[in-house]
């Protein structure tokens, strides 16, 4: 991936000092122009095509968005209730994510989502225990987890 955007960085340049144009939109439409070369050409380069993993990057960060506009919601609701009828409580995630930093980015997205913190990871990095605000259904907290943030960061990393 860096391999292709370092490609398509150069390509935009030569193109701007081909047109002599030393504009930001002569840079911009040299971008584009390397675009259109590299996913013509990319059977001759490794891997897939850059900008795929850059769309699922700007997914998992709309995803993100999403999740934090959600929680922040349902916080403010608990938090202006005249009764506060919460269920906190500690639930265990078996995560299918294998590096390091895709750990590392799943505990920090899920402990950036308000109402919820990741307490720890076990000695063998397959689950990772949360601290939920409120939990009304732990295995629905889980699905939860599972089916937006890690399923999308297993998209971006592999």
């Amino acid at each position: 991936m860096a391999f292709q955007i370092c490609i398509n960085l150069l390509i935009a340049v030569m193109w701007t000092f081909l047109g002599e144009s030393y504009n930001f939109s002569g840079f911009v439409i040299g971008y584009l122009v390397g675009i259109v070369l590299l996913f013509f050409l990319r059977r001759f380069l490794r891997g897939p095509f850059y900008l795929k993993r850059v769309y699922k990057m700007l997914v998992l960060v709309f995803i993100f968005i999403k999740e934090l506009l959600l929680s922040n919601l349902d916080i403010t609701k608990l938090v202006y209730a005249r009764r506060l009828d919460i269920n906190p409580g500690i639930f265990t995630l078996e995560t299918e994510l294998e590096t390091d930093w895709e750990i590392t980015l799943l505990a920090c997205l899920i402990t950036l989502t308000p109402g919820t913190v990741t307490v720890a990871v076990s000695p063998d990095k397959k689950k990772l225990y949360i601290h939920a605000m409120d939990i009304v259904d732990m295995q629905d907290a889980v699905h939860s987890i599972k089916n937006s943030f890690e399923k999308h960061i297993m998209e971006v990393t592999r």
